[in-house]
């Protein structure tokens, strides 16, 4: 049974990332020969609800995981970040999801999901979550899980009147309804050029693709531009929130760290433009350090926008 006072509701992916650093990415063809492997928790869903739990959220996570030792593994290190498993599903005939991730001497990567069981998060597993979800909860939501089962979420959560904030990540194109009423929706570039169609090549046009996002039906639209910041667009107009400079190292966990950051900073009372301002801090703290969930900043390193 969750924690009644869950501030976060996590409805996503569970995966194990597996990790090799490389000087280059590889050109289609091309064998790279890279440097350390590393075996990480990872998935989207779970990065999100451990960036929130390590800034001192109540979060829940709903997901599905095979019954398997990555499985074992991944519930095991989210109930260690004090994230509530109780609603992690098991499915006896899929592995665990899996991604395999390049990562480039200037942090940049590529990354393809075998999703597994992620597949399996089925509208009766969200029907007897929702049992538990309070009105009004903040609800985070991706892609990685099949898409019915977005849009049955984002049906039962506007019933109970939640705030969504959906990362639409793995880029893919989505129904309109997908977008009606969102409280948020976080695209990075190529995310926001697929459900755009504009080739995002500078800033205008981003702005430009913000602009049609919010005339597509979500209330707010924080475009994430990488080290170059985020595009907000909301009814009160566009407005480009800077992001700190650093030296990145590996940007895998960078989105996700954004997203949980934002979702802490708004439930503990911040506007939506201070609590990009938070999450642009801690995304530019968790870029410095490999992996996904690792290199998820804690509460006292943001002490500062506390």
């Amino acid at each position: 049974m969750s924690n009644s006072s869950t501030a976060i509701w996590v409805i996503g992916s569970i995966n194990t990332d597996m990790v090799v650093k490389a000087g280059k990415l590889p050109s289609p063809g091309e064998t790279v020969l890279g440097g350390e492997f590393l075996m990480n928790p990872g998935g989207k869903g779970a990065n999100q609800a451990v960036a929130a739990a390590r800034l001192g959220s109540a979060v829940a996570m709903v997901a599905c995981v095979g019954r398997d030792v990555f499985g074992d593994e991944a519930i095991a290190g989210l109930k260690d970040e004090l994230v509530d498993c109780s609603h992690v599903y098991r499915d006896d005939s899929r592995a665990s999801g899996v991604a395999l991730i390049s990562v480039d001497e200037k942090g940049e990567n590529h990354i393809v999901v075998a999703p597994g069981a992620n597949s399996s998060l089925s509208l009766q597993h969200i029907e007897q979550s929702f049992n538990h979800i309070p009105d009004n909860s903040l609800i985070m939501l991706q892609l990685e899980i099949p898409l019915n089962t977005v849009c049955h979420v984002l049906k039962l959560a506007r019933q109970k009147n939640c705030k969504i904030i959906l990362d639409p990540a793995p880029a893919r194109e989505l129904p309109d309804t997908v977008f009606q009423n969102l409280f948020l929706i976080t695209p990075n570039q190529s995310e926001a050029a697929m459900l755009t169609g504009i080739d995002i090549e500078n800033s205008n046009a981003a702005k430009t693709a913000a602009e049609q996002l919010l005339e597509m039906g979500a209330n707010n639209v924080a475009l994430t531009l990488g080290e170059q910041g985020v595009i907000l667009a909301s009814p009160r107009g566009i407005e480009v929130i800077a992001a700190p400079a650093v030296s990145a190292l590996d940007s895998t966990a960078a989105g996700d760290c954004f997203n949980g950051a934002l979702a802490t900073a708004l439930v503990r009372g911040a506007t939506l433009n201070e609590a990009i301002e938070f999450a642009c801090h801690a995304a530019s703290i968790a870029v410095t350090r490999l992996g996904a969930q690792n290199a998820m900043p804690r509460e006292q390193e943001l002490e500062s926008f506390a």
